[in-house]
C-alpha cells in the first residue's frame, strides 16, 4: 500500500504542477504524506457531494479537476461551504489533490478524453505547447471524424457520447452543413476563436459559450459551434486519468481501488425551452 506522497509523486509525473497557469491552484489541497493509500476517487468538483461520496466510499485520496480553492482565502471555517469541504475530509482522513490547467494541457489530457468520448480521431493540439518538443501538448485538440456527418448529427452524437446534463447540447450554425473536422476543448472555449478559425474545422465542440464571443464566431466564419455543460466536456478526463492511475498502481504493485464519481455536479437542475421555440 503506497504512501500519499508517493502516490503525489506519480500524479504530478502524469501532470507537472509547473505546467498549470500562473493563476491556477494546483496540488494538494490537504492530506497527510505519511499517511497510506488504499483506495481512491476522481471527480471533476470538490463539492459536498463528492467528500460525501467519498465518505461512503471509504477513500483515502480524492482527485478533482477544479480546485477547491482557486483564489486566496483567510479561513476554512466549516460555516462556509469550502470549510466544510475541507473539515468533512480531515475528519474523515481524505486528502485532495488537484489537476487543473496541467491536465488540460496534458498527453493526454483533458481533450484528448473528450475527443475520446466522441471517437474523434486527433490530429494534434489546437494551441501547441510551445516547450513541448513532441508538438503533442497542448490546449484543444483538432480532430477528424472517420465519416462526415451534417452539424446536426454530430452534435446528436456530442448529446448521446457525452454525461446527461439539463442544458443538453446548443448548436449555432447551418445544421445541414457537413463536419469532417472539429476543434475540441473541454471547458470554457471562447477565448479559443482565433485559433479555431486559423485551424479552418468545420465546428468546435466546447462550453460556456457567451452570446457574443459566439454571435460573433458564426459572423465572422460559417464554422458549427456545439456548446455543451462544462462538466460534462470535463467528466471524460476522470475516466481517462483513473485507468491511467490503475496502470502505475499495477506497475508498482500497490493494489489501488480506483473509482470515478457518477454524481452529477453540474450546478443546473431544470431546463425550460421558451414558448415555441424549436427542441
Amino acid at each position: 500500500m503506497p504512501r500519499l506522497s508517493e502516490v503525489i509523486a506519480a500524479l504530478d509525473a502524469l501532470w507537472p504542477p509547473e505546467r498549470a497557469e500562473q493563476w491556477d491552484a494546483v496540488g494538494t489541497v490537504c492530506g497527510d504524506p505519511d499517511a497510506d493509500v488504499s483506495r481512491v476517487l476522481f471527480a471533476v468538483d470538490p463539492v459536498q457531494d463528492i467528500a460525501d461520496e467519498a465518505v461512503r466510499l471509504g477513500a483515502d485520496l480524492i482527485i478533482t479537476h477544479h480546485p477547491l480553492y482557486l483564489r486566496g482565502t483567510t479561513t476554512v471555517a466549516a460555516g462556509h461551504f469550502k470549510g466544510r469541504v475541507v473539515h468533512t475530509l480531515i475528519k474523515n482522513d481524505i486528502a485532495l489533490h488537484v489537476a487543473h490547467t496541467n491536465a488540460d494541457t496534458a498527453d493526454p489530457g483533458v481533450s484528448d478524453a473528450l475527443a475520446g468520448a466522441l471517437d474523434l480521431r486527433i490530429v494534434g493540439p489546437l494551441v501547441p505547447d510551445p516547450t513541448d518538443p513532441s508538438g503533442r501538448r497542448g490546449l484543444g485538440r483538432i480532430c477528424e471524424l472517420d465519416h462526415p456527418q451534417t452539424l446536426n448529427e454530430f452534435a446528436a452524437r456530442a448529446s448521446e457520447r457525452l454525461p446527461a446534463t439539463v442544458q443538453g447540447v446548443r448548436v449555432a450554425g447551418d445544421l445541414g452543413s457537413l463536419v469532417r473536422t472539429v476543434a475540441v476543448s473541454g471547458g470554457s472555449g471562447d477565448s479559443l476563436f482565433d485559433q479555431v478559425r486559423a485551424a479552418g474545422v468545420d465546428a468546435f465542440l466546447t462550453a460556456d459559450l457567451r452570446h457574443h464571443p459566439a454571435s460573433e464566431a458564426t459572423q465572422h466564419a460559417p464554422v458549427g459551434l456545439v456548446d455543451a455543460a462544462h462538466w460534462a466536456t470535463e467528466w471524460p478526463w476522470c475516466e481517462q486519468a483513473a485507468a491511467q492511475l490503475d496502470e502505475i498502481s499495477d506497475r508498482h504493485g500497490w493494489g489501488l481501488r480506483v473509482h470515478v464519481s457518477r454524481t452529477v455536479t453540474d450546478p443546473w437542475s431544470s431546463h425550460h425551452d421558451s414558448s415555441g421555440a424549436p427542441n
